[in-house]
């Protein structure tokens, strides 16, 4: 089995980086940012903006915010799952795999409002089959306060 060097490892995740933080606009206009990617639940974080509130009277998160936060950290788990997965693939090679990725189902529980001035979302893969991935997420404020969770099935063939 091959495995991937050290440069194609840098390169691998300059790609996702640049994939989930400008190459997919709407994560660029959330203002997500690459925080890690940790095989083991990699994360997305964000700031707190006036355009990303819900309810302007308690300057709380929308919810539609916390539902795309928690979809796209589920899709750069997957992401980095099939890098893993494939520990021999380019990253030309983990790009074209991401691009048939995609969301078949996707339920979020809102757990506390959206307060916060920073917020990190995080993803865990618990099955990669050859077809469906199953992740759960959460996210979180910079005070460590659970916001929501969210479950994700994802294709991935």
């Amino acid at each position: 089995m091959r495995v991937r060097s050290a440069e194609e490892q840098a390169r691998c995740e300059a790609m996702l980086r640049d994939l989930f933080e400008r190459q997919i606009q709407f994560n660029d206009i959330l203002g997500l940012k690459v925080a890690s990617l940790a095989p083991g639940g990699p994360q997305l974080a964000f700031a707190m903006r006036d355009d990303l509130v819900g309810n302007f009277v308690h300057y709380r998160l929308h919810g539609g915010v916390v539902s795309a936060a928690l979809d796209t950290v589920g899709g750069l788990a997957v992401a980095v799952a099939l890098a893993e997965k494939h520990p021999g693939d380019s990253a030309e090679e983990i790009g074209h795999r991401f691009a048939r990725v995609g969301t078949i189902d996707l339920r979020v529980d809102y757990l506390r409002p959206g307060k916060g001035k920073e917020f990190v979302a995080t993803g865990r893969v618990i099955r990669l089959g050859g077809r469906i991935a199953s992740l759960q997420m959460t996210l979180e404020n910079e005070a460590g306060e659970m916001i929501a969770t969210g479950a994700g099935s994802y294709v991935v063939s």
